[in-house]
C-alpha cells in the first residue's frame, strides 16, 4: 500500500478589522459595564466591520498574508475552503469569491458551514483531501462578520461577537509532522441552543420577523457553557487518543476562543497549565470560524510555536458541532 504525505501547515495569516469597540463604548449601548463583560466572558474589545468588509474581502485579505508566509503564489493552489456562517451571499460561496480575489484561477472553492467549530472541520477535510493524494496545496480559511448578525439591543449576546479572519496553507509534509488526526461530532438535536431562527427556508424572514430580530444570533447562554466545557475535555481526549498521547504532551492548546471562562474551565479540567493555553478572546472576542486561525496566526509570529510541538486546535458551536486536531508542527 502507498503510503501518502501528511498535510502540513507551511502558511498562516490573519486580517482583522481596524475598527475597535471596547467594552465602554458598549456601556453607551446597553444596560451593562466593563467589570460585568469582563467577569463573565474575559473580553474587552473586539473588532467591527464596516459596511464594505465581508468575510470575502477579509478572507482575502488573511489568505495573501497566508500565501505570502508560505512563499507560493494563488495559481499553486488546488483548493479555496472557506468557514463562514456569515457568507457575502446566501449563495454562491464565499470560497468562490476568495478564490477570483485573489487569483487562484487553477482552484476549485466551497464553504462549509459548521459555525465556530468550522476551521477544525476544514482542517480535517482537507488534510484527508492531501493524504489521499488528491490535492497538494490548500487554503483553509475562517472568515466571518458576525456583528452584522447582533441584536445589539441584547446585552446577553452583543457582548460576545467579533469580526476578523485567519488563514492557513496545507501542502504535503513528512508523515510524522502535520495534521496527525482529527475528531468531528456533533448533535442536531440541539440546534437552537445557538442559532439564527429566521432567514432560511424554514422560516423566510418577514417585516414582521425583523422587527423581532428573528435574523439575529439568538443563544442560551449557560447551555451552551456548559457543553463547551465538557466537550472540549472529551474532544481533545479522544483526538489525543488516536495517536497514542496525552494531554501531558500537548506543547500549545488552542481552543476556539468564545469565553475566558470557558477556556480556563476547561484546561483545568485537563490539567493543563496556563503557558500552554493560548487565549486572545479578550482583544477579539467571539470570532467563531475565525478564531482558531486568528490566534494559530498570532501564535506563530510571536515565535510561541517552534518546529516539532504538539499543538491540538479544538472548536465547538452552533449544530452542536465539535471537534479537534493534533498538529505536530
Amino acid at each position: 500500500m502507498q503510503n501518502h504525505p501528511n498535510a502540513g501547515i507551511i502558511g498562516v495569516g490573519m486580517a482583522v478589522p481596524e475598527n475597535i469597540l471596547t467594552n465602554a463604548d458598549i456601556e453607551r449601548i446597553v444596560d451593562t459595564s466593563d467589570e460585568w463583560i469582563v467577569s463573565r466572558t474575559g473580553i474587552r474589545e473586539r473588532r467591527i466591520s464596516s459596511a464594505d468588509e465581508t468575510p470575502a474581502t477579509l478572507g482575502s485579505r488573511a489568505a495573501r498574508a497566508a500565501l505570502e508566509d508560505a512563499g507560493i503564489s494563488a495559481v499553486e493552489l488546488d483548493l479555496v475552503l472557506c468557514a463562514t456562517t456569515t457568507g457575502d451571499h446566501p449563495w454562491p460561496s464565499t470560497a468562490c469569491l476568495i478564490q477570483h480575489e485573489i487569483g487562484a484561477t487553477r482552484a476549485s472553492a466551497f464553504d462549509i458551514s459548521a459555525a465556530c467549530s468550522g476551521f477544525v472541520y476544514a482542517l480535517a477535510i482537507t488534510s484527508g483531501l492531501i493524504q489521499s493524494g488528491q490535492m497538494r496545496n490548500v487554503l483553509v480559511i475562517g472568515s466571518e462578520t458576525l456583528t452584522k448578525q447582533v441584536n445589539w439591543s441584547d446585552r446577553n449576546t452583543c457582548v460576545l461577537f467579533g469580526d476578523g479572519a485567519g488563514a492557513a496553507i496545507l501542502a504535503p509534509c513528512e508523515q510524522d509532522h502535520g495534521v496527525l488526526a482529527s475528531s468531528l461530532g456533533s448533535d442536531g438535536s440541539k440546534f437552537t441552543a445557538i442559532h439564527i431562527p429566521a432567514g432560511g427556508a424554514r422560516e423566510p424572514l418577514t417585516a414582521e420577523g425583523l422587527l423581532q430580530h428573528r435574523n439575529m444570533i439568538s443563544m442560551q447562554g449557560a447551555e451552551v457553557f456548559k457543553f463547551a466545557v465538557k466537550i472540549m475535555g472529551d474532544v481533545t481526549e479522544e483526538v489525543l487518543n488516536k495517536v497514542g498521547m496525552t494531554t501531558k504532551q500537548i506543547d500549545l492548546f488552542i481552543p476556539h476562543q468564545a469565553n475566558r471562562r470557558i477556556i480556563t474551565a476547561a484546561a483545568d479540567r485537563m490539567k493543563l497549565p496556563p503557558e500552554k493555553v493560548l487565549i486572545n478572546v479578550d482583544r477579539y472576542g467571539n470570532t467563531s470560524a475565525a478564531s482558531i486561525p486568528i490566534a494559530l496566526a498570532e501564535a506563530v509570529k510571536s515565535g510561541r510555536i517552534r518546529r516539532g510541538d504538539i499543538l491540538v486546535t479544538v472548536g465547538f458551536g452552533a449544530g452542536l458541532t465539535w471537534g479537534a486536531n493534533v498538529i505536530r508542527w
